[in-house]
């Protein structure tokens, strides 16, 4: 087994930090951190994946009011030791020119789109992470048998959980956290 390069290992005893991601110059494109661990997504993205990304950024930067700024592939600071990077993110500032992540503060809305290799984490570790961190929203976007499904969440600040609010599979309308339609079959077409 080939030596790992020296990037890789943790600059400390109990893992890597969110501000250390940003100087891995030779780590993978969509390096996340998790509880101290990087995770790189390291197999090719599926084009339905892909197509709902572009889709989904475009369609809430087309239909956000001022205020909010719509990004993808970006990370989110939660805390020290998680900065994980959600597929589409609504938030309620500009970020600079430069960076490279936002505070969850400023996060109203994660989206995660699933994959097969990211199934465990976009269904059980981030909305957990993203739900304690504050984020009042949260959308899962599935592909189940080859239909295109949008489940819709709303933070608990009570209990500092996810509760869901709908299922989508033809038209998606929310208020929340700002208004938003959109046809969920046309955002693999």
């Amino acid at each position: 087994m080939p030596e790992l390069p020296d990037w890789m290992r943790p600059p400390r005893p109990e893992g890597w930090l969110a501000e250390d991601l940003d100087n891995l110059p030779d780590a993978p494109r969509h390096t996340e951190l998790i509880d101290g661990v990087l995770v790189f997504m390291m197999s090719p993205q599926r084009n339905w994946h892909r197509r709902v990304i572009n889709a989904l950024d475009r369609t809430l930067a087309a239909q956000a009011p001022e205020g909010f700024e719509i990004n993808s592939e970006m990370t989110v600071r939660l805390d020290d030791y998680n900065r994980p990077e959600p597929d589409v993110i609504a938030a309620t500032t500009t970020i600079d020119r430069d960076a490279t992540w936002y505070e969850a503060k400023d996060v109203v809305l994660a989206v995660e789109v699933v994959s097969p290799e990211s199934q465990h984490r976009d269904n059980a570790v981030k909305p957990r992470k993203y739900a304690e961190a504050g984020i009042g929203h949260f959308w899962r976007v599935d592909d189940v048998d080859s239909v295109t499904t949008v489940h819709v969440y709303e933070l608990d600040d009570l209990t500092r959980t996810y509760v869901p609010t709908g299922i989508f599979r033809d038209t998606l309308t929310v208020d929340v956290p700002f208004p938003v339609e959109l046809d969920v079959q046309a955002l693999y077409a």
